[in-house]
């Protein structure tokens, strides 16, 4: 038995740790083998979280994350205050673009999504909010590994590298030089490293206009049928509205930093 299966928080943590993205809903005696915990264990466990209303039953009887816990998650300072600055900024560049727009955060090699403005005329994304992707995966994700610290970037390097598609970079050498560049231009654009539909720009966000990189924007557009270097010229024409957005995103979590010192 693990140590933190072993206490009550642990049970509550391991059956809420079921959910994510690729498992939305799920039955009890689902919930129990993959937690590993006794059926019995598992239904107290699961009416407990219910009554709090960190769980939902649907229609099918099944069980899924509840609204009073997303409300909870929804709250969370570290995104809530980049939400609550950039999203302006997001929607001007929206209407200036009519392309997907996104934010992100890294956490640890992960890249989190934590804001997006997307068209019914966008192309169709694979990423969505609270979706996690490896940073080397994406565009941003790129942006904001750039900017990490040296063990983080060590560790990504260090590992074996997805392949999305076949146009992915996952020679390590290859990707070094690419994170270097990006350190000196700002601006990355990444042709269809995640999707071999869409081509991403990106650029990061900083606390302040010199400060640290807390962030990374992007736009994504899709891949041009006609050739991989239209979409890249493209994609290198949203250059300028997007630093106009990174800049005063940047500048506005500069002033509130410098308020509340």
């Amino acid at each position: 038995m693990s140590a933190t299966r072993s206490t009550a928080a642990g049970k509550v943590l391991e059956v809420l740790s079921t959910f994510g993205r690729d498992c939305r809903s799920q039955t009890l005696s689902e919930i129990a083998q993959r937690t590993g915990l006794a059926l019995s264990t598992a239904h107290r466990v699961v009416a407990e979280l219910a009554a709090w209303g960190a769980l939902e039953r649907g229609e099918d009887g099944s069980w899924h994350v509840g609204l009073r816990l997303w409300e909870i998650a929804s709250g969370c300072p570290r995104s809530q205050i980049l939400r609550d600055v950039a999203l302006p900024f997001m929607q001007d560049l929206y209407e200036a673009t009519h392309e997907n727009i996104q934010l992100a955060v890294r956490e640890g090699t992960e890249l989190v999504f934590v804001e997006r403005i997307a068209g019914h005329r966008s192309v169709e994304l694979v990423t969505m909010v609270g979706s996690r992707f490896p940073t080397g995966s994406t565009g941003m994700g790129r942006v904001l590994l750039a900017h990490a610290p040296g063990d983080i970037q060590e560790a990504v390097l260090d590992a074996p590298l997805r392949a999305w598609t076949p146009h992915t970079v996952t020679d390590p050498k290859t990707l070094r030089a690419q994170l270097d560049r990006i350190r000196r231009e700002q601006v990355f654009v990444s042709d269809r490293q995640l999707s071999e539909s869409t081509v991403a720009v990106a650029a990061p966000v900083r606390i302040g206009r010199t400060g640290p990189v807390g962030a990374a924007l992007g736009i994504v557009i899709a891949a041009s049928s006609a050739s991989s270097a239209s979409s890249a010229s493209r994609a290198r024409g949203l250059r300028e509205p997007l630093l106009r957005a990174v800049h005063g995103i940047s500048d506005e979590l500069g002033r509130r930093a410098r308020a509340t010192v």
